[in-house]
């Protein structure tokens, strides 16, 4: 999700050295390689599919692993975020790895936001995003704009361990955005005094946490599309025919929205959706070109990951997600 500064620190604060010994006792047996197969990277799923550890699909009833649950403290986090929570891990780097320079893109990452409450860290481990650096302390809580480019470098021979929660959002979880300190390039923006509060481990204590469900729709909304396509025309450099694609791209909303009119997410509809969103991609493929955004993604990928092809399910109950978010 693009947001207005590179970094924000929300207004609370966590018990890292008791997240660490819930982390630790966990055992070595549930940890994972991580999907994508980065050097010294590995994860421990806590939220997924069912409650399913081995299931990395972005898409379905998003459940507690068991690991999760014979975590207390860590469910409290998460509580304490006051939001809807959607997949979550503990990402891990080794001593000296990476998360590699890149940006989000697609469908997942177009409304959700990612959460990092680190765990086991140091001083030397850094994340950058766009021009600013910051090292997340341990206990504190971060979020990032995952539309830059971002990268993580462990410089350090001991491991990181970040709790790392995807959600997108809820007006008590903005509300704490907004109190947060934002941090831009070189400087930090925070009222005088400003200090985190801490949330303190609640010994039996289960709080509620509502967890993802709907999640991906069977055929994207003519507004939703709009707003995914329009926002990247927005963000891409100026290309020769980006005013006849933002043509092209008018006219499929509105026959997106003549056909919703007709049929909603009917099945038997299907076929017609795919058609002319497929009609947009013979059209705009040649305007777009090599055109890229100014995050330095390409534009027409960007298209086809955010809106192209999760703007109707391939199969009735087969809905496509768009894979990312490394860090």
């Amino acid at each position: 999700m693009k947001l207005e500064a590179p970094f924000i620190q929300l207004p609370m604060r966590y018990d890292a050295d008791r997240l660490a010994q819930e982390v630790l006792a966990i055992g070595e047996g549930a940890w994972r390689e991580h999907p994508q197969k980065f050097a010294g990277n590995s994860m421990l799923p806590l939220v997924a599919v069912d409650g399913d550890p081995a299931n990395e699909e972005f898409a379905g009833q998003m459940r507690p692993t068991p690991e999760l649950e014979r975590c207390p403290y860590l469910q409290q986090v998460l509580a304490s975020i006051g939001t809807t929570v959607g997949r979550t891990r503990l990402m891990r780097l080794s001593g000296g790895a990476e998360v590699k320079r890149h940006a989000d893109q697609g469908y997942y990452w177009a409304e959700r936001v990612r959460v990092h409450v680190p765990i086991v860290t140091q001083p030397t481990v850094r994340f950058e995003c766009d021009t600013s650096a910051v090292n997340m302390a341990a206990g504190e809580c971060w979020i990032f704009d995952t539309w830059r480019q971002h990268r993580v470098l462990n410089q350090d021979e001991r491991q990181r361990i970040h709790l790392v929660c995807d959600t997108v959002g809820g007006e008590r979880f903005w509300a704490q955005v907004r109190a947060g300190r934002r941090v831009q390039a070189d400087s930090m923006d925070a009222p005088a005094g400003w200090a985190p509060s801490l949330v303190d481990y609640q010994p039996g204590a289960t709080p509620a946490i509502a967890f993802e469900h709907y999640n991906v729709p069977v055929v994207m909304s003519p507004w939703e599309l709009r707003r995914h396509l329009e926002f990247l025309l927005d963000e891409s450099a100026s290309f020769p025919h980006l005013d006849a694609v933002r043509q092209m791209v008018d006219r499929l909303c509105r026959d997106w929205r003549a056909l919703w009119a007709a049929h909603g997410a009917e099945t038997a509809a299907l076929p017609d959706y795919r058609r002319r969103i497929q009609q947009f991609v013979q059209e705009a493929r040649p305007a777009v070109g090599t055109a890229a955004l100014r995050n330095e993604l390409p534009l027409m990928p960007a298209m086809m990951l955010m809106a192209v092809r999760p703007a109707v399910v391939e199969a009735p109950g087969r809905p496509r997600m768009a894979l990312g978010g490394m860090a």
